[in-house]
């Protein structure tokens, strides 16, 4: 075969997988003047020239490049170690025979592996963007279930309500907060949350235990996730769901607690539990809950929005340049990109950040980048003392949030 000859399939094979990129998620990737209607929720519009010219710029890139959308063989390595870290993390956890600051530095560095594996491994799989096929995807994406999710629950939670209504509350249930948290203007305040920006800590280390043992249940028995209606699960969906949580707290909690006694369980169990859930829960504030991200709330009543000029305008990307950060986190500091592109693997994100900024600039849509991690962790606590004090907004945080 000629270089010609390969650079031709290459090709081909991009325009294959960009075909079936648009094909399998056409609600974002709609018709000029299509409009999506949301039960009781904003009507958006697809299509416009924003949206029209970011697709074309992006589709030449693959095109020009001869490279898949999908995952390469980066990925494939990095599922291969983030897997390996996980397992070698616990077994050595749970029968290796260290001190006890080791210990703890295990089960540290298991609650990371986790975390790594929803970011690199699950989430591009339950998006459709790692493999080509859906039974492939499906198999990468029942991770998150041997990680204690529900691969079939995330799907509807995160791919349908959170990606279509970004920061629309209360569809966008990721930003909906509780009694002792308000991450939008649009919730209600409640005089404890003066503390919110010193309290949350201790509560995203805890978050997982609800998640794991109650939230999922609770939205299989009620068929509802938040303020949205939840359609009816399969016969199949029920039974991954039930499998997956059989097999986590298998390896979870009755092993070891078949090796160990309890009190020898539980802090190194805590200690796992606590890294997941602050690791999993400031990755996503940094993107969505920060002084620069735009809220809307739907029960006021929103006009006909473009899609795409929502996801870039309620949405951040922070530490772009950082690249063992990006490398951890699945490409999810480059949230921008995901949300307008989902169905193309992480590994392209950085490479796709300068097609969409440049095409931002040139339609006037207002991109935000936080230029380090520290400055996304520091636009992510003003943005909770802030909403935390209930008082007015600052002019900042005002424009963002009434944007």
């Amino acid at each position: 075969m000629t270089d010609s000859d390969r650079a031709a399939f290459r090709g081909a094979a991009a325009a294959r997988d960009l075909a079936v990129m648009l094909r399998v998620h056409p609600r974002k990737m709609a018709t000029p003047s299509r409009t999506l209607d949301g039960p009781d929720g904003p009507r958006f519009v697809t299509g416009g020239a924003f949206h029209q010219d970011l697709k074309r710029a992006v589709d030449r890139y693959f095109l020009q490049t001869g490279r898949s959308p999908r995952a390469n063989g980066r990925m494939w390595l990095k599922t291969a170690v983030m897997i390996t870290w996980a397992i070698a993390s616990y077994l050595l956890v749970l029968i290796g025979d260290f001190a006890v600051w080791q210990r703890v530095f295990l089960a540290g560095s298991l609650g990371l592996a986790m975390a790594g594996i929803g970011f690199g491994v699950m989430h591009d799989a339950n998006h459709g963007s790692y493999a080509g096929g859906r039974r492939a995807n499906r198999v990468l994406g029942f991770t998150l279930d041997l990680v204690g999710g529900s691969s079939y629950l995330w799907r509807h939670k995160h791919n349908v309500l959170h990606h279509t209504y970004t920061n629309v509350t209360p569809l966008d249930t990721d930003v909906s907060g509780n009694a002792l948290l308000r991450f939008s203007p649009d919730a209600r305040h409640h005089p404890v949350m003066r503390f919110q920006h010193l309290y949350v800590w201790a509560l995203y280390s805890v978050y997982p235990l609800g998640w794991w043992l109650v939230d999922d249940f609770q939205r299989l028995v009620t068929r509802r996730i938040g303020a949205n209606a939840l359609p009816r699960p399969t016969a199949g969906d029920v039974a991954v769901l039930l499998l997956g949580k059989a097999l986590f707290l298998g390896w979870a909690v009755v092993i070891p607690l078949t090796v160990h006694p309890a009190w020898h369980v539980l802090p190194f169990a805590a200690i796992a539990t606590a890294v997941l859930g602050v690791t999993l829960a400031v990755t996503f504030q940094l993107a969505h809950c920060v002084d620069g991200a735009a809220f809307h709330d739907a029960r006021a009543g929103m006009p006909v929005r473009d899609w795409a000029t929502h996801q870039v305008t309620t949405t951040v990307d922070f530490a772009r340049g950082n690249r063992v950060l990006g490398w951890y986190l699945g490409g999810l500091n480059f949230q921008i990109e995901h949300h307008l592109f989902p169905k193309v693997c992480h590994v392209h994100y950085p490479a796709i950040s300068r097609i969409v900024e440049e095409t931002c600039a040139k339609h006037g849509v207002h991109y935000t980048a936080h230029r380090s991690l520290r400055a996304a962790l520091a636009a992510n606590v003003r943005w909770l003392r802030t909403l935390g004090a209930g008082g007015p907004l600052s002019p900042l945080l005002a424009a963002s949030a009434a944007e």
